[in-house]
């Protein structure tokens, strides 16, 4: 049996032609939308969204091409663009009644959260970003050796067919490379959790590709645009993050003070996944989130 995030019920939503999404629903009151990152599913969340249900009604989906939401195929940039995967999210939260929210997302969710507040801002209430930069500012902070931290930022922007093939050779190993390295609580990941991940991972391998070589073409692009044209973030905004900046030589709250009016940025002393190890401490800045400018 798979595991499951205790007292949710989990719903297949249509949000596009021939895209459904599955999410885990549970709790009642003010909506908020809870987004996974790579390489995991929804179920990153069920420790904080457990505590949210105790108040606020809330949706964990798993994004489109991850988890068992639909994988359509790449047909061209526009498929995974976070652009595409955020339309999906409003459309999800507004065909479960709710035609405004606050959302917080990790990693890949997280890109598509910021994207989700710049395009939807009458939808996105409040916006919770966890360990990560907007994708221009990520482009733009690796460079020289310390971007080897993001290799498969570089392998998974190649043109379809050669990351594909090398990725499902050994999928089991390169997906569990990062729930290794990239945690400083193994014991945070329980063996059944972990398992998941790898099997959905397994099952997703050209549709998790997609959405970073997107991350490398047209979701810069949008950002782009919005820098140019002056477009910022008016809601809310939460960010949390482990120290990359020293590590890699860029100041981080800057960075996100230039694309948010109301801005919190706070360090975490943590690994990558952070819903999983420190679940107190992230629901808590949830929480505080929430209440500002209600």
């Amino acid at each position: 049996m798979k595991p499951t995030i205790a007292g949710f019920d989990r719903q297949r939503v249509p949000v596009a032609e021939g895209v459904s999404l599955n999410v885990a629903v549970g709790g009642s009151g003010p909506p908020v939308v809870l987004l996974h990152g790579f390489p995991q599913t929804h179920l990153m969340w069920r420790r904080v969204a457990e505590d949210l249900a105790a108040d606020h009604t809330v949706l964990c989906p798993d994004l489109r091409g991850y988890g068992d939401s639909d994988k359509p195929r790449e047909a061209g940039p526009g498929t995974y663009s976070k652009r595409t995967m955020a339309a999906d999210v409003v459309t999800l939260a507004r065909r479960l009644g709710h035609p405004r929210f606050a959302v917080a997302g990790h990693d890949r969710g997280a890109l598509v959260a910021f994207r989700a507040g710049l395009d939807h801002p009458g939808a996105v209430t409040h916006l919770a970003c966890l360990d990560v930069l907007p994708t221009l500012d990520m482009w733009n902070a690796l460079h020289g050796t310390s971007a080897a931290v993001g290799f498969h930022l570089y392998l998974m922007a190649q043109p379809p067919g050669l990351a594909e093939q090398m990725i499902a050779a050994s999928a089991d190993a390169f997906f569990g490379h990062f729930l290794d390295v990239w945690t400083n609580r193994p014991d945070a990941i329980p063996p059944r959790v972990r398992a998941e991940y790898l099997r959905a991972c397994r099952e997703a391998v050209p549709s998790i590709v997609a959405d970073y070589r997107a991350s490398a073409g047209v979701d810069v692009e949008h950002d782009e645009a919005d820098r140019a044209a002056g477009n910022r973030l008016g809601m809310p905004v939460t960010v949390l993050q482990q120290d990359w900046g020293a590590a890699l030589g860029y100041d981080a709250t800057a960075l996100w003070a230039a694309w948010a009016d109301d801005l919190r940025h706070t360090t975490v002393s943590c690994g990558h996944f952070m819903a999983e190890e420190a679940p107190a401490e992230v629901t808590k800045a949830l929480r505080e989130l929430i209440l500002r400018g209600a």
